[in-house]
């Protein structure tokens, strides 16, 4: 928890609502929120790049923004994390056709 920069053991504030997404209580942005999801993916910066519009240089710095932001050393443990708090639902695995 202290790794995520969670609270444990204050209840909130009445005049503060709980963020009800727990990315948002990480303190990530909308677009680190995406790449986050791609990294957890296993995508490369250059693939987050190409899926997302941007420059590799801009993946790589959102991905370092995300590893600094989560405390976290590498972009495993920022995936593990992601997991561990159920930040993206899982996909579906797809059927594979006998063949």
């Amino acid at each position: 928890a202290q790794r995520a920069r969670l609270a444990l053991g204050r209840a909130p504030e009445p005049s503060a609502p709980a963020p009800a997404d727990p990315a948002e209580a990480l303190g990530l942005t909308s677009r680190e929120r995406d790449v986050l999801r791609l990294v957890a993916a296993g995508r490369s910066n250059r693939q987050i790049a190409e899926e997302l519009f941007i420059s590799p240089k801009t993946a790589s710095v959102h991905v370092s923004n995300i590893l600094a932001k989560l405390d976290v050393s590498g972009r495993g443990e920022a995936a593990a994390l992601a997991h561990r708090l159920r930040l993206f639902p899982q996909e579906a695995p797809t059927a594979r056709t006998a063949g």
